[in-house]
């Protein structure tokens, strides 16, 4: 079982929100009404690991030692969603999400490929750990830079274990996992169409589309992108920081040098001739 060792590693990097947080080194000239739009959104936003991990229990009920993993996932994720409010309750209460905006992102996810799944959620951490890393980056103000900086160590130790679930699946199912992770590693490390492309970001039930992602469901929808493109100016330089770790760490996996989607893509294509299967026709489900 992966799950004690995972616990024990995550427990030791673990922060107090009393006693770690620079509360006192707050300075309100530093920080605008503006980037505290964005940390209710990213508060939110992060709350949204609810639906996740009932989606997760829901769809690993054959995995128990995956399913209490959820339990530190959950716990810490949730822990970052209440660290935002905390920041917002002590210095601009009256940007707090109500309890109503909370629940609003709370909604059941359609069944999907276990094995898919793990891998888009292995790179939406990737991808929180930079977004993090800008977001500190472009706040001015001292005890949120610090908040947005914890925030990314912790998507990366989470994209850290969701990688050894990855490797343990590939263990179990082979080529069968290599091909589910190759073909969501090529749609997430394609720069042509991955910018923003994040589990919260994603279409996942079809009965309620076009209102059936979790940013859609936000006080304001519109808001990741201009996060992205006009806030934090996550820029090419920066998707390229995504795609490399993807492409990194995937390389590792795998076992070979893949340096960018098309090699990927290349590799995802061997493992279907091997495994006897084609690309699926247009408007046919794949």
């Amino acid at each position: 079982m992966l799950y004690p060792e995972l616990f024990k590693s995550l427990e030791k990097a673990r922060w107090n929100m009393q006693q770690d947080i620079p509360w006192d080194q707050f300075d309100r000239s530093k920080v605008t009404a503006e980037q505290l739009q964005t940390i209710k959104m990213n508060a939110i936003t992060e709350w949204s690991a609810l639906p996740a991990t009932e989606m997760f229990l829901r769809d690993n009920r054959h995995d128990s030692d995956f399913s209490a993993f959820m339990s530190v996932w959950f716990y810490e994720e949730q822990k970052h969603a209440l660290v935002l409010m905390e920041y917002l309750e002590r210095f601009a209460p009256e940007y707090v999400p109500t309890e109503e905006e909370l629940h609003n992102v709370r909604f059941d996810f359609d069944p999907a490929p276990a094995l898919e799944t793990l891998m888009l959620h292995f790179c939406g951490e990737v991808r929180l750990t930079q977004w993090y890393k800008r977001a500190a980056e472009w706040h001015t103000e001292p005890v949120i830079k610090f908040i947005y900086e914890l925030l990314s160590k912790d998507e990366a130790r989470h994209g850290g274990a969701y990688l050894k679930y990855m490797r343990r699946a590939i263990e179990h199912f082979g080529d069968e996992a290599r091909l589910a992770f190759s073909k969501l590693g090529v749609l997430m490390a394609n720069t042509k169409v991955a910018k923003a492309l994040h589990p919260t970001n994603l279409h996942v039930k079809e009965a309620e589309f076009p209102r059936d992602t979790v940013q859609s469901r936000l006080p304001d929808p519109g808001w990741l992108e201009r996060w992205l493109d006009l806030q934090i100016n996550f820029d090419k330089e920066w998707e390229q920081k995504v795609v490399n770790g993807i492409m990194r760490n995937l390389s590792s996996l795998f076992g070979l040098p893949l340096q960018t989607a098309k090699d990927l893509s290349r590799y995802r294509k061997s493992l279907m001739d091997k495994l006897g299967q084609r690309e699926p026709t247009e408007g046919a489900t794949a």
